[in-house]
């Protein structure tokens, strides 16, 4: 599955600046979601599923002639796996089923960037494989994720410093989705 990259670039780009502009705007309710959202099991919940079934999504679409006919058990193993992290796993459930997203998402833009001739996509494949790198650093530790929350959250000016950078970087996301995608 691929989308064009003007459109996933606007999108992620204003979600990411939105984001942020609310972070500046109101930085004690954002300061607090963020460090809940840790151990909030029922966004963990929300998170699980929707990268179960990206991924199984991305799984059903391969075409690996290898695997074609192992398709269903893989299906039932990926569900029980995920059913299981959701019963067993609880701690930090909403971090790992971000970090799933988070590595969807990173295939996802690098896959829509393949294609576009100029270098500014570079943009978009970078932030994919920082995304993607931090993906997997989070299923392995989530943990740093509260760590790194709790740090950028500790005083009022670095929760300001840490959102206008994020703002800025969302803004020439979708500035480039806008103009050079």
């Amino acid at each position: 599955m691929t989308v064009k990259l003007s459109i996933l670039a606007i999108c992620l780009g204003l979600l990411v600046a939105v984001v942020n502009l609310i972070a500046l705007l109101a930085p004690e309710p954002v300061k607090a979601f963020a460090r809940k959202f840790s151990r909030n099991t029922a966004i963990g919940y929300v998170l699980m599923i929707i990268g179960t079934i990206w991924f199984l999504y991305n799984v059903s679409i391969e075409s690996l002639a290898d695997f074609e006919s192992m398709k269903k058990f893989l299906f039932g193993l990926f569900i029980a796996i995920s059913i299981g992290t959701c019963i067993f796993v609880k701690d930090f459930l909403a971090v790992r089923g971000l970090a799933i997203i988070m590595l969807l998402l990173g295939k996802l833009m690098v896959d829509s960037a393949r294609w576009v001739d100029t270098e500014w996509r570079l943009v978009m494949v970078i932030w994919a494989y920082v995304m993607i790198v931090g993906g997997m650093w989070l299923t392995v530790s989530p943990w740093r994720w509260r760590d790194f929350i709790n740090y950028s959250t500790a005083t009022p000016q670095r929760h300001r410093v840490f959102s206008a950078i994020r703002l800025a970087f969302g803004v020439l996301v979708a500035v480039l989705g806008f103009v050079v995608f």
